[in-house]
């Protein structure tokens, strides 16, 4: 591949998970972005099995959910437990 030529951009989004079959995948980015932070609170950001679940709920859920749990975890107000 020269210098010259773009890079090809790939999209994907989350795959079909049978937990969650309806349309509403709140429940699903929920779930996704919980087990994202107890698998890396467990095993490290650079375990591979862990990114899948940062990619899936970057792919469902809204960027304003994620900013607001993002500060509710650096607040210590998150009401879920991500370091079991």
């Amino acid at each position: 591949m020269s210098d010259e030529e773009p890079k090809k951009l790939v999209l994907r989004t989350a795959p079909f998970d049978a937990r969650f079959p309806n349309q509403n995948q709140t429940r699903n980015c929920w779930q996704n972005y919980c087990d994202y932070f107890r698998c890396i609170n467990a095993k490290g950001e650079e375990y591979e099995p862990c990114k899948q679940f940062k990619r899936t709920y970057h792919s469902l859920c809204p960027n304003e959910w994620t900013s607001k749990w993002d500060d509710q975890r650096e607040n210590g107000t998150f009401p879920a437990v991500l370091d079991e």
